[in-house]
């Protein structure tokens, strides 16, 4: 086992923007691109510019047991690290998503989604992210061929109910969401979008703003917040149609975590807005799992994916229940909102 050198893997290395997709390798074209405008290009240790080789981690698999072992704690001496995984990566792997179709939804301040799209990468033309979810070495040593995802990133969700309660103070806590959802039959045209900031994936459109549209006098605080919760299941829509489109993969079922899987009356929505349905399993800390299970993996706990497969259960299951023009009304409605959030800043803004 090495000591002292200094290693990534693969799906963290895909996160910094200089590794080739195909080669899993460093390309120093793209580190030239990204990096040629800093001051420090250029900059030479002993007479020498720093190689690319060397300045960089190694890259290694996720789940590899000669990754190395850990020295400074006497009570896990030597014991053998088997995996790095990014987080939204091993969120995945902790889902025990391994097909094509697979997909997951982590709910927190924003919304994370990842769909594996099997062993060769997507390029996407519809504002996703093309990332690596991992890559495995059996237990001969031999590396496997990696697996790749799409990924798309929205930045409010679970903070737009934390805007409610802080900022509007309409709600002591998160958990009164769900009875307040439920108090009205709908959302009666009124649609709550969350651009604080812009909007993320798949629209990346910096200029738009939040707004409340189709407000009449009759709507109350109860609307304000199912809107809210709504908004969520409606952006993850959003990314999941476009990972559809961009990989010709069909999407199964969604299997979800985080905080906001507690609020049924969502998780029920998003089944049916998806048309899909939505899977929480029993265990919800997804990503520390996922990486457990890849250490494992390299350690021979488990022998393969299936056997892995077989440790994650489902807890509950939401089917989708709402008739197909009651959805087409509502995603109707939902894109008429988006638009009126756009252009909301100019160039001088």
């Amino acid at each position: 086992h090495e000591a002292g050198v200094f290693k990534t893997d693969v799906s963290n290395a895909s996160r910094w923007l200089f590794m080739n997709l195909e080669t899993m390798d460093w390309d120093e074209s793209l580190v030239e691109a990204v990096c040629s405008g800093s001051p420090c290009w250029g900059n030479k240790v002993d007479g020498a510019t720093l190689p690319v080789a060397t300045a960089l981690p190694k890259i290694v698999p996720s789940s590899d047991r000669t990754i190395g072992t850990i020295h400074g704690l006497a009570c896990l001496k030597d014991v053998v690290l088997g995996s790095i995984l990014g987080d939204q990566q091993a969120a995945l792997f902790g889902q025990s998503c391994f097909q094509p179709g697979e997909a997951k939804c982590t709910y927190g301040t924003g919304l994370f989604l990842m769909m594996n799209t099997g062993d060769k990468p997507t390029t996407s033309t519809r504002g996703l992210l093309t990332t690596v979810a991992y890559q495995l070495t059996n237990q001969s040593g031999e590396q496997q061929p990696p697996v790749y995802a799409l990924e798309g990133s929205v930045a409010f969700s679970g903070s737009t109910i934390g805007w409610l309660r802080d900022r509007l103070e309409l709600i002591n806590s998160a958990s009164e969401t769900e009875s307040l959802a439920l108090s009205i039959p709908s959302n009666e045209n009124m649609y709550l979008v969350p651009a604080f900031s812009g909007l993320f994936a798949p629209h990346w459109r910096p200029d738009a703003r939040g707004c409340m549209v189709g407000l009449t006098a009759s709507h109350t605080k109860a609307h304000i917040v199912r809107a809210a919760l709504e908004s969520s299941a409606y952006q993850a829509r959003e990314v999941f149609d476009a990972m559809v489109l961009d990989s010709n993969v069909q999407l199964k079922e969604m299997r979800v975590d985080g905080g906001a899987t507690a609020n049924k009356f969502m998780m029920q929505f998003q089944s049916d807005v998806l048309d899909t349905p939505v899977v929480r399993p029993e265990y919800l800390e997804t990503t520390g799992i996922g990486a457990a299970f890849a250490a494992g993996l390299a350690v021979g706990v488990w022998s393969d994916l299936e056997e892995v497969r077989k440790m994650w259960k489902a807890d509950t299951i939401w089917r989708p229940t709402m008739v197909a023009s009651e959805r087409e009304r509502c995603w109707k409605g939902w894109n008429k909102a988006v638009k009126r959030s756009l252009n909301w800043l100019d160039d001088e803004d």
